[in-house]
């Protein structure tokens, strides 16, 4: 993997009678965070519904057969991209369980680092596990839980599993959301008519004419009925900790983050990007998508021109059929061409959102060089990426990451750029809106930049405590 992956997309709407459709439309507008899977589940307040696929929304959920399939009012869906589990049927979401206290449904974005040692002592004590996914913890929590009814059921469970999570749960007669004690996964609320509804960014709220209500807090739980919305705050109030690749990459750029576009946070990006690692230039040009907005502020701020000097393939599957080493050998051709005309004899400075692996970097630069291109600097619109993820965003291992092995000198030489900057951490708050990154200031959770977790990763060889505690680091 030469890039970060996106986590997954979550959905939920109360008490409508397109329930289902309008899930549908929801988890296509969130397709960019998980394209191995997609499902619904419905309810009529009598039985739960279920059609669960893999591949893409609009692949799968028509206005034909499929939908028909899902009645009911309430629904939950989920657009699935691996982070734990492997790519298979049994592992998309949402997943539906049979309790003692009545059906239920839970759709997961993000990912539990103790999922491994709570898997141990429930199947050690009698539970059975379907699928390879850390959600189906949760499920088995819920069920094994004394709590008096479902909700004190899923506080019990809560306090149980360590991570970042953002959950839909769907009952015969309750919609709720859940996130996780720092925020680290996103969740917002909005109203369609006398409909709530729940979706992992804002721009699934605007493909239904939803208007957004709010976020989740972090820390919360929203218990949706027909009597309207309970919020509930179970844990001890700590400091919000968003996972700031919900600004720099993850999220899509016309979804609304604190009152701001994605998009506007990203040309800050640029903008600071310019001030800090301005180099002389005949042209700016960003690594497509994601580097565009990030790009365009770099542009405006100095006042140098802007081109599209490569051209992103959008057709271009994850199961794209590569059968020889020749067609291998094509690369990031598959994605991504040179507009030779434009960059030929032209010095370039090419901008992206992040540096991973590097190999991506590799391919693209050599291509501009081969068309022609006089020099290329390449500047990241973020700081080094050093340390892995996990809470939900699919990172290499640590030794696999560039900038954990060279300096960035190191790094230059490897990609064969001409010259190679990043944005200071600093530098990255700021655009964010916050003066400098310290205790003083609301923080991001942005261990892969700095190594501090907020809640520690852990794993079986050194799990000393008692797994079922919550370990906070609430600087």
């Amino acid at each position: 993997m030469s890039r970060l992956k996106e986590e997954c997309g979550v959905f939920g709407i109360f008490n409508n009678k397109d329930a289902a459709a309008l899930t549908a439309l929801g988890l296509h507008a969130l397709q960019h965070r998980g394209q191995e899977g997609c499902g619904i589940v419905t309810s009529d307040e009598k039985k739960f519904y279920a059609e669960r696929r893999l591949g893409l929304v609009g692949d799968n959920f028509t206005k034909g057969k499929v939908l028909e399939k899902l009645p009911g009012n309430f629904a939950i869906g989920h657009n699935r991209y691996s982070t734990t589990g492997s790519n298979s049927i049994k592992n998309v979401q949402p997943f539906y369980a049979d309790l003692f206290d009545g059906g239920i449904s839970i759709a997961h974005n993000g990912n539990l680092c103790n999922a491994i040692h709570l898997k141990k002592n429930l199947v050690k004590n009698g539970s059975i596990f379907q699928t390879t996914s850390d959600t189906e913890t949760i499920v088995q929590l819920i069920a094994k839980s004394k709590g008096k009814n479902i909700v004190d059921k899923i506080i019990d469970s809560l306090f149980k599993i360590q991570g970042g999570y953002a959950l839909t749960i769907l009952t015969k007669n309750k919609l709720i959301g859940i996130r996780d004690p720092f925020g680290i996964r996103p969740l917002v609320i909005g109203r369609l008519n006398k409909s709530y509804v729940l979706a992992s960014e804002t721009c699934a709220l605007d493909i239904i004419e939803a208007k957004f209500f709010r976020e989740v807090k972090n820390g919360e739980i929203v218990v949706i009925t027909k009597n309207g919305l309970e919020s509930i705050m179970p844990f001890p109030k700590i400091k919000e900790r968003p996972c700031v690749f919900e600004y720099i990459y993850f999220s899509r750029p016309d979804s609304i983050i604190n009152g701001t576009s994605v998009y506007e946070y990203r040309k800050n990006l640029g903008v600071q990007l310019a001030k800090e690692t301005y180099v002389d230039c005949d042209l700016i040009v960003p690594v497509p998508d994601s580097g565009v907005p990030a790009a365009i502020g770099y542009s405006e701020s100095t006042k140098k021109s802007f081109g599209l000097g490569i051209i992103r393939n959008h057709y271009v599957g994850r199961t794209f059929i590569e059968p020889t080493q020749q067609i291998r050998s094509f690369g990031v051709k598959l994605k991504h061409n040179i507009n030779k005309s434009l960059v030929k004899n032209k010095s370039i400075t090419l901008i992206d959102d992040s540096l991973v692996r590097g190999t991506t970097s590799v391919k693209i630069i050599k291509m501009l060089y081969d068309s022609g291109a006089k020099e290329v600097h390449l500047r990241i619109a973020s700081p080094p990426i050093k340390f892995p993820d996990y809470y939900g965003v699919d990172t290499p291992n640590q030794n696999e990451l560039l900038a954990s092995k060279l300096d960035i000198e190191g790094m230059r030489k490897f990609i064969n750029a001409t010259t190679l900057n990043f944005l200071s951490i600093d530098g990255l708050y700021k655009s964010l809106g916050y003066n400098k990154r310290n205790s003083l200031y609301p923080q991001f959770t942005d261990h892969c930049f700095t190594g501090e977790y907020p809640v520690k990763p852990l794993d079986a060889k050194n799990m000393e405590e008692d797994e079922t505690k919550l370990i906070v680091n609430n600087k």
